[in-house]
């Protein structure tokens, strides 16, 4: 496999993605990835979706689906900040890629209708939520004591499963263990073909471990290594603050990694 980088819950953090993306040229890598919610609760939807549409491929995450459709289950600052979300992607861009091709509008909308919910390579999974629920289960470290629903998990992991959704970065293991990042320090080797994992990539744009960088991962198909990397959090504080649609809660929670 080509030396990867994958991303996941960019949540409409430019200023997140912008320095993740300058980590990236760093790390001599061969492509990248998404594991959805590009957009979602940050203020620069449209411009994470620009960069993300160059991707290798990105699936579908529920704020990307809650986007398109009504959002289902989300509180209030999220819902309220999804249909804000909305309006700047139906907003009409009259430019033009070229005199035939669609405004820029209809080609975000385009792509986010395009998502697939799973993307599979040979023995390794990548999804949003979970292999069970692609788009929308969460799998918090505190599940590894579920011993039930960890079993039907990992029934459904081929080798690797890839995922995000919950913001907290990790691997779990078959063993009843999630490892941290910080656990972690030389990234963890893949290479025996019989275990079974779970790898949490963490959120570049709003991470909840306790930590306000952003969190990606790199994988070559043998080893994998965690990523965090600083930004310019005040500078997507102020433009979440600048947008009176938008909860300032959802700018201030960045400043803990909450």
């Amino acid at each position: 496999m080509n030396r990867t980088a994958i991303l996941s819950d960019i949540h409409g953090n430019l200023a997140a993605l912008q320095a993740v993306m300058a980590h990236i040229e760093t790390q001599k890598v061969d492509r990248l990835v998404c594991l959805g919610d590009v957009v979602g609760y940050g203020p620069k939807p449209c411009d994470c979706l620009d960069i993300v549409m160059d991707f290798s491929f990105c699936v579908l995450g529920n704020h990307d689906s809650s986007a398109l459709f009504d959002p289902e289950g989300f509180n209030a600052a999220a819902e309220q900040a999804i249909f804000w979300t909305r309006s700047q992607l139906e907003k009409r861009d009259d430019r033009q890629a070229s005199d035939e091709g669609p405004c820029v509008s209809r080609r975000r909308m385009d792509f986010l209708c395009g998502l697939p919910r799973t993307v599979r390579e040979d023995n390794v999974l990548f999804v949003h939520g979970s292999p069970r629920g692609p788009t929308n289960e969460y799998v918090m470290p505190e599940d590894i004591q579920n011993t039930k629903k960890m079993e039907k998990l990992f029934s459904l992991v081929p080798h690797l499963c890839f995922q995000g959704h919950t913001h907290v970065p990790g691997i779990f293991t078959t063993d009843s263990t999630f490892l941290r990042p910080d656990d972690l320090p030389d990234g963890f080797d893949v290479t025996d073909p019989d275990i079974q994992l779970m790898i949490n990539v963490g959120s570049v744009g709003q991470p909840r471990d306790g930590d306000p960088r952003s969190c990606y991962v790199t994988f070559d198909g043998q080893h994998l290594e965690f990523h965090r990397v600083e930004y310019d959090v005040e500078q997507t504080v102020s433009q979440i603050e600048a947008e009176s649609e938008l909860d300032n809660f959802l700018g201030y929670r960045l400043r803990d990694g909450r």
